[in-house]
């Protein structure tokens, strides 16, 4: 019983469950639909935990790593993302699904990847929260400069993007503020992995039909994944080494510069646009998955 329990709140058995049951039992697609929103929301709020109320009252200090952040989230990540989509995705669903993957902010998951990876905390903090911030402009402006205004609700877009960011941001503070966050700290990981479960459990089933029926279709889009993650992550490596940039600095300008929210991305999509749109952000989450493995693989050998 122990070992079962510890097996489900290990985060990469729990995203193989959730590719598992949508692929094969999708049949509680219809309910978890409505709850995907939600969860992303709980799931923000817990993992914004992290982030310490002091940093905000620092905002000198949070200058220099947040441009770093945006600009390795959104100059360099982004602009990959829509440079590639432009240049092989044809249906219209798939791009908007890339266009919201490239708007949205970096993985919360940025700042625990980058404690167990030795990479530069302060750095992967504060880049974080910088570019969380700048999402709250630079959003809209992708979705609005990309997409066609006529395709969603432009309120309804800076509602969610409200209810994704700020909302979860305020909880959070007012968690630490009455002093919840230690006894919340045991569940946090669990409750957090799961929140993602459901995400990730409703994007596959709904588009289950296209990755079961025409893998073909899915080749493009895993393309694109790899790239900005594998691909990419070793090019910024390469880049920064040249430098002699010192290994942890490295490591969290690379988890910014290849990790998205791909979570917001599909709640996104699944909110606005429709159950294809949120293809990309499944298959990303599967790739991400294997990425993670892989780079903590490649930093226990360094």
């Amino acid at each position: 019983m122990a070992k079962l329990r510890l097996l489900l709140r290990n985060r990469n058995v729990i995203f193989l469950l959730a590719l598992g049951t949508g692929l094969l039992l999708p049949h509680a697609v219809r309910v978890t639909t409505h709850l995907v929103l939600p969860a992303l929301a709980l799931a923000m709020a817990l993992s914004t935990l992290e982030i310490e109320t002091a940093v905000f009252r620092r905002p000198r200090s949070l200058i220099f790593p947040s441009l770093l952040g945006i600009i390795m989230n959104y100059v360099i990540l982004g602009n990959s993302i829509i440079g590639m989509a432009a240049l092989t995705i044809r249906g219209e669903e798939i791009w908007t699904g890339f266009v919201l993957l490239a708007a949205v902010p970096p993985a919360v998951a940025v700042i625990p990847f980058s404690a167990f990876l030795r990479g530069n905390g302060t750095l992967s903090l504060f880049g974080t929260v910088g570019a969380y911030l700048g999402a709250l402009a630079i959003m809209p402006l992708i979705a609005f400069g990309l997409l066609s205004a006529a395709a969603f609700d432009p309120l309804k877009l800076l509602l969610i993007i409200l209810a994704l960011i700020v909302l979860p941001l305020a909880v959070s503070r007012l968690l630490i503020q009455r002093g919840l966050k230690q006894r919340i700290d045991p569940y946090r990981g669990t409750v957090t992995n799961w929140s993602f479960f459901v995400v990730l459990y409703t994007m596959l089933g709904l588009n289950r039909d296209i990755i079961l029926g025409q893998p073909l279709a899915l080749i493009p889009v895993a393309s694109i994944a790899v790239a900005s993650m594998f691909i990419l992550g070793l090019l910024i490596d390469w880049v920064l080494g040249l430098f002699h940039i010192p290994r942890e600095t490295r490591t969290s300008l690379v988890l910014l510069g290849t990790l998205k929210n791909q979570g917001m991305a599909g709640g996104l999509a699944l909110a606005l646009f429709g159950q294809e749109a949120a293809l990309p952000a499944a298959v990303s989450t599967v790739v991400m998955t294997l990425y993670i493995v892989w780079l903590d693989f490649k930093a226990a050998r360094t």
